[in-house]
């Protein structure tokens, strides 16, 4: 099941809506949280400063049972393996985030109550037009006493997370980290002055692309040696606005052809498409093989190429 939690500073308190934290830590794995754990440290933040720690300026050395600003930071943060993350119009997109924590050594990432996120943002940290989070918690592994590497994920639904085709785009890596220490996280009205936090901003990125798809149609097959093939097709791309593929316009596309028994694909000519993002081509039909159409992609739109229609020469 989908978790996701919203949490906002409502007059020096939380509003929490469907926020579900796991066990922090079990055995060597610590799990965060499956929601966004940005706001509740953006919330603790902007509490009232205690003597235990500074509300804004240099970081702290709070310890986990302390308030107020943790001694920990985010390293080698890896989303996606550093590729771009393709999504279409409904399946949900999960991809892997890798990154390592560093804490001082009184600050114990794997208490019950202590949870940690890696999410992608668009804008500025402190108020983010948008946010992706993955659907399961994190889960890291000690390398010493104050250094913990990190597995986890994004999670992308269409349909919900997306905000329109301008999504398509770079996103920047943000990391966040709560110390609960006692606090109810399901309380609507916790003590923001005795949560212990820890936000980073720009720790890596990742892209977002519109899934992409080109198709392709040789005729008339078979056709005698000399004659005209007539190659069609059509490119499109995922619309994150009405959740349908649409032609993508005035776009290079490479007509491909494979003979029959041979290895590699060779670029007859390149052809652009229309305002409907269609393609079409001739040829001169001279052995038997396969066309294709090749799309070499753009900031937005990833690589894709069309299976391989085969004519037979007579």
């Amino acid at each position: 099941m989908r978790i996701r939690a919203t949490v906002a500073a409502v007059s020096g308190a939380l509003a929490l809506s469907a926020l579900a934290l796991p066990t922090a830590a079990q055995a060597d794995g610590a799990q965060g949280s499956t929601g966004s754990v940005a706001d509740v440290a953006r919330a603790a933040q902007s509490a009232p400063a205690t003597d235990s720690a500074a509300k804004f300026g240099a970081r702290s050395v709070s310890p986990a049972s302390e308030p107020g600003e943790l001694d920990l930071t985010f390293s080698k943060v890896v989303v996606n393996g550093g590729k771009p993350i393709v999504v279409g119009t409904t399946l949900t997109k999960t991809v892997t985030t890798t990154f390592t924590l560093t804490h001082a050594a009184d600050v114990d990432i794997f208490a019950p109550d202590f949870v940690v996120d890696v999410s992608l943002y668009r804008g500025s940290f402190d108020t983010p037009t948008n946010e992706l989070y993955g659907d399961e918690p994190p889960v890291c592994k000690a390398v010493s006493a104050t250094v913990a590497t990190c597995k986890g994920q994004i999670s992308v639904w269409p349909r919900i997370d997306l905000l329109g085709n301008s999504d398509a785009t770079k996103w920047a890596a943000g990391g966040f980290a709560v110390a609960f220490n006692g606090e109810d996280p399901a309380d609507p009205d916790p003590d923001l002055t005795k949560i212990g936090f820890a936000l980073q901003e720009k720790v890596g990125s990742s892209s977002l692309q519109r899934a992409s798809k080109v198709t392709v149609n040789a005729a008339p097959e078979p056709v005698k040696k000399g004659k005209t093939i007539t190659v069609t097709g059509k490119l499109s791309r995922a619309n994150w606005e009405d959740y349908q593929y649409h032609g993508y316009t005035a776009q290079p596309v490479k007509l491909q052809f494979l003979k029959k028994g041979g290895k590699a694909w060779s670029t007859v000519k390149t052809a652009t498409t229309s305002s409907l993002g269609t393609l079409k081509a001739t040829v001169t039909a001279s052995v038997d093989g396969y066309w294709r159409y090749s799309f070499a992609g753009t900031a937005s739109t990833p690589a894709t190429s069309s299976t391989g229609d085969f004519v037979d020469v007579k």
